[in-house]
């Protein structure tokens, strides 16, 4: 077993060697909850989520860590004298939550506020000054600032030199040494809320956006951990930042650098300052949360992914094919399939060890169930059930298992059973027909059956019918 992923950080794919094989460690950016989440934010956190689920199937266990950003620069700028900052980041957490539990992303091990862990940035902050790396504005601020010329490696995840770099606008420029300098710790504003501040060695303030990430990776997975992921955007300056004070400080930090590609529209990146996004709630609406986590997850992971209505219709009719081969091969076993499989197929292990090659794996899973519904037709049961076994540990590993009792057993809600009542009487309607030797009558519904895309299968045990894919 060698899992290979591609480290940003060397630019190249590495064997995965997990510090302790009991228990890989993972820290993942989560959300900044200034306002809801767009579907580049879920396709972000649902890359993470198929590797840790791959992980976890190779390794047993893995502690997962995504943090909230509930005190930021946008987060206070958004909040209202109806809403204050703190309303407004539990709100806006909830509504992450929400989107991604819908999709079948699972629970993080941990999942930190920024608030909850200030004393522990505090600490931080306070080691980059005693070993020269940071420094207190002279002005008298509060401001606390990362002399990114003090660490000969500062660039080194994203290679960059600091000369070609622009300056950090993150605060106020007068107290820092360097136009490059980033925010370790803001000094209170008088614009800014009361009960937005923390006391500091430095005066009342709050924590940059940066050393956030580093005190709390640090607090729940200890100095050196296995996988930092995040999206391609966060590299810089936000990972960046986060090698640069964490090493700086003294500590190992991340081994791998993971990151997932970004959702685009026209080319363009989907971000809420562009205004070209598209709210994860409003997806979800439209589309089965299923089709929509096999939709974002069908791209490699580090792909760009332009996400169209073509998108859910192939999603959907990929779905279709699988949900149809598992009814129709668990109809035949009569509830016996056989053992429950506990590995996947080797070229489907193959692809998954190779950077989390999901459509790869995908590939393999509809090979295995086109060759299902072969030895269905052929009357072989034995290469029935294999395969049977065989999807349903391939699909329960990507999270797509559509007759997981997650998904529930009418995945399409109350116009599904509406569906399904109609076509179930049609069925009665044409087996009567036939009882009655009304051939004409039995061919006009199978016909009118036909038309609207449902085929039938006749079985020794009745009728039964599935959605063409």
């Amino acid at each position: 077993m060698t899992i290979r992923l591609y480290d940003t950080r060397a630019q190249e794919l590495r064997a995965f060697v997990p510090l302790d094989p009991s228990n890989v460690t993972m820290y993942v950016c989560g959300p900044t909850v200034q306002s809801g989440p767009h579907i580049g934010h879920v396709r972000a956190a649902l890359s993470f989520d198929i590797l840790r689920r791959w992980l976890e199937h190779r390794y047993g266990r893995v502690t997962f860590v995504r943090n909230v950003t509930d005190i930021d620069d946008k987060t206070l700028a958004n909040a209202t004298d109806v809403e204050p900052w703190w309303a407004l980041a539990y709100r806006i957490e909830q509504e992450f939550s929400q989107a991604y539990a819908a999709i079948g992303i699972l629970a993080p091990t941990y999942e930190p506020r920024a608030t909850a862990s200030v004393p522990q940035m505090q600490e931080l902050i306070a080691r980059l000054i005693e070993r020269g790396h940071a420094y207190a504005a002279p002005d008298g601020s509060g401001d606390v600032y990362f002399d990114v010329r003090s660490w000969p490696d500062y660039g080194a995840l994203t290679r960059q030199s600091v000369d070609a770099m622009e300056a950090t606008a993150d605060a106020d420029p007068r107290g820092k040494r360097n136009p490059q300098d980033f925010a370790l710790w803001k000094g209170a504003k008088s614009d800014e809320p009361a009960d937005a501040v923390w006391a500091s060695a430095w005066g009342e303030g709050r924590p940059g956006w940066h050393i956030e990430c580093s005190a709390m990776s640090r607090r729940y997975l200890g100095p050196e951990f296995d996988i930092h992921g995040g999206g391609l955007d966060l590299r810089f300056p936000h990972h960046e930042n986060e090698l640069a004070q964490s090493t700086a400080a003294g500590d190992p930090f991340a081994r791998y650098w993971v990151h997932n590609g970004l959702v685009t529209v026209d080319g363009q990146k989907m971000s809420k300052s562009l205004g070209n996004f598209t709210l994860a709630s409003d997806v979800l609406r439209a589309h089965d949360p299923l089709v929509v986590r096999y939709a974002l997850a069908a791209a490699h992971y580090r792909s760009s992914l332009d996400l169209s209505e073509s998108s859910w219709a192939e999603a959907e009719a990929a779905l279709g094919r699988i949900r149809t081969f598992m009814e129709r091969a668990a109809r035949a076993a009569g509830g016996d399939s056989g053992p429950v499989a506990t590995d996947v197929p080797a070229a489907f292990a193959a692809a998954m060890d190779d950077d989390l090659g999901v459509p790869q794996a995908l590939a393999v899973l509809h090979e295995t169930v086109r060759a299902g519904n072969a030895a269905l037709d052929d009357g072989d049961s034995d290469a029935a059930m294999k395969a049977l076994r065989s999807v349903s540990v391939m699909t329960d590993v990507l999270g797509i298992n559509p007759l997981s009792a997650q998904w529930g057993a009418d995945a399409g809600g109350a116009a599904a059973s509406a569906l399904d009542t109609l076509v179930t009487t049609m069925i009665e309607q044409r087996a009567q027909a036939r009882a009655d030797k009304d051939w004409p009558a039995a061919d006009r519904i199978r016909d009118a059956i036909a038309a609207a895309g449902i085929t039938l299968e006749d079985s020794p045990d009745g009728t039964h019918w599935s959605i063409d894919g």
